[in-house]
């Protein structure tokens, strides 16, 4: 998702050169942007020297190493330990699931099930365990934050960057937070008062 990148970035207060790739359109599949991406996949950083930086976490660390504050990825071995684990996580059993049931319900997915340069149909069973994992994990993530303030301990990190993003992915299968998770309510309108929510 390029709004994890965007958030990162807003987070940081860096402000960068975008090139908008129209999905709807299939510009990532054009013979153009496989010279940047062969995987056909956003987003990607291209330095001045010419080289590509693809996949969301390798995008913010090169990030984080040029613009240390504020360390959304961490500031001792422990913390960053703690975070990369809950993104991590959050990527897996999240945002994969997440993917699933979005990508094997929307009709502008037919044919394109799964991220990538080779089509695949959509599977409505996969949709269907797609949203009974996103809601057990929606779950898991109200337990953790129930004793700490964001995700991954009291500080903002790139770890709540993929869990908000994870919900707000969700509302395009009209899919909520769970009345009953009241931490990550908690956590999520916090999380949106932030301005990068923007982003």
């Amino acid at each position: 998702s390029p709004r994890r990148v965007r958030i990162f970035l807003a987070e940081k207060g860096v402000d960068i050169e975008t090139v908008p790739i129209d999905l709807a359109k299939g510009e990532q599949f054009s013979d153009d942007f496989r010279r940047v991406n062969p995987d056909c996949a956003v987003p990607v950083l291209e330095l001045d020297d010419g080289t590509c930086i693809s996949e969301v976490v390798a995008i913010c660390q090169y990030i984080e190493e040029l613009h240390r504050e504020p360390p959304l990825l961490g500031s001792t071995p422990e913390e960053r330990a703690r975070i990369s684990m809950w993104n991590a996580k959050i990527e897996s059993q999240g945002l994969w699931a997440a993917a699933d049931a979005v990508r094997n319900t929307l009709k502008g997915f037919r044919g394109r099930s799964v991220l990538g340069p080779v089509p695949y149909e959509q599977i409505p069973e996969l949709a269907k365990r797609g949203f009974a994992r996103v809601n057990d994990f929606m779950h898991r993530l109200d337990g953790q934050l129930a004793d700490s303030r964001f995700v991954a301990g009291d500080r903002f990190s790139v770890a709540d960057i993929a869990a908000f993003v994870l919900i707000d992915f969700m509302k395009w299968v009209r899919t909520a937070v769970p009345e009953d998770c009241t931490n990550l309510s908690r956590w999520y309108d916090e999380v949106s008062q932030r301005p990068s929510a923007a982003a």
